[in-house]
């Protein structure tokens, strides 16, 4: 089965650029060239945007590919298809790696054993339940992310196939 999504490296220091390629590339099977513009939301780093189709799982694997680097900012996202939900992941340097499941129209789907852990943290007064919540959502590495995104307004997308 196979689904669609897109890589958004919202923001990358030049000399990591060549190195995300391949990264892109190994998970693909097919060499890979993004169209890199430079991100205004940061100036000395660039920004690139690939929509690709691949199987289920290929959003996991750019996000295995691409989280050790520190300096950089990127999101997948997959749609939804026959056998899968959508997947998001999120990434940045100072927040480190988002994951949410969604459905079909794009809402985020928190599983039961992760609400209720955050219920039950609050009860023993870990933390605040708000608080759990909006970081099940996903909230702080949209608040990081969103200057890169409407950054991004504009640009280029390639699509790409997975070779399988």
């Amino acid at each position: 089965m196979t689904t669609r999504g897109v890589l958004y490296v919202h923001s990358a220091p030049r000399a990591l650029c060549p190195h995300i390629e391949w990264a892109v590339a190994g998970v693909l099977g097919t060499r890979v060239g993004l169209d890199w513009t430079r991100q205004p939301a940061s100036p000395g780093t660039w920004r690139a945007e690939l929509s690709w189709q691949g199987a289920v799982g290929t959003a996991s694997q750019f996000a295995s590919a691409l989280r050790g680097w520190q300096l950089l900012r990127f999101e997948v996202t997959s749609e939804p298809c026959a056998t899968a939900e959508g997947e998001r992941y999120s990434c940045t340097p100072g927040l480190g790696i988002y994951h949410a499941v969604t459905g079909m129209h794009g809402d985020i789907m928190i599983p039961e054993d992760r609400l209720r852990a955050a219920t039950a943290r609050a009860a023993l007064g870990e933390s605040d339940l708000e608080a759990e919540i909006t970081r099940l959502l996903g909230k702080p590495w949209d608040d990081e992310l969103e200057p890169f995104r409407h950054a991004g307004e504009g640009a280029p997308v390639r699509w790409l196939h997975q070779v399988v």
